[in-house]
């Protein structure tokens, strides 16, 4: 991480995307959660500024969300909310695609629940909002307010603005209710269904395969030519 200071770098978006062991493993992190809060602690002491990223599970519940709105008040960095996705291509898309609930494209969003959520949709979609709202106003604190308003000052210089619209349209852009009824939108596009894989195998999951090295493609020729 020195060498990427030395090269310039200033702002690191971190995908931590789970606080305990169980989530780590279920989006295949192969990190403990010990592991995270150390290349936490080096960006910290290196004076890169970092940005949190969680992934809620839809099976969360209320204790679940309080638990993860705690984590994001004793930590100074921005923590932000991505909801579990499943996108076509990818593992997850295989092994949640009996479960989905919608297979409207507009709901695929990182923003939507689009599997079954433990608690009922409206509940999910309050705590989600909720927690996300604790995060908001932990950056328009005094505590916080000077480093938000560097990274403020660095975004805006490169033209960056879609942070500071999320700070004071917070209401706007995040509506538990709104989301609640886009489940119910006509759908103008759905995604197909993918074909089933064994995912268990994972090369087939690839787009690309391996290729070829060059010293068994010639050892290969030499076992399959003929004798003269």
């Amino acid at each position: 991480m020195r060498l990427l200071l030395v090269l310039g770098l200033q702002y690191m978006f971190l995908g931590m995307e789970a606080i305990d062991a169980e989530g780590l493993d279920l989006y295949r992190k192969r990190i403990s959660p010990d592991e995270n809060f150390h290349a936490l602690e080096v960006a910290r002491k290196l004076g890169i500024d970092v940005a949190i990223n969680l992934i809620v599970d839809p099976a969360w519940d209320k204790e679940r969300f309080r638990i993860v709105r705690e984590f994001a008040l004793s930590v100074p960095e921005i923590v932000h909310l991505t909801v579990m996705t499943p996108y076509p291509g990818t593992e997850i898309w295989h092994t949640e695609s009996r479960r989905l609930t919608t297979l409207d494209y507009r709901l695929f969003d990182i923003q939507h629940a689009v599997v079954p959520t433990t608690l009922p949709l409206e509940d999910f979609y309050h705590e989600l909002v909720q927690t996300q709202a604790v995060i908001n106003r932990k950056h328009l604190g005094l505590r916080t307010g000077l480093g938000t308003a560097r990274v403020l000052a660095g975004n805006l210089a490169r033209g960056q603005t879609n942070f500071l619209r999320m700070l004071w349209r917070f209401n706007h852009v995040y509506n538990p209710q709104r989301q609640l009824a886009d489940h119910a939108r006509p759908v103008a596009y759905e995604l197909p269904l993918p074909q089933h894989l064994d995912v268990s195998n994972r090369g087939q999951l690839y787009i690309h395969t391996r290729p070829v090295e060059r010293r068994d493609h010639d050892t290969a020729n030499k076992v399959t030519e003929a004798p003269e």
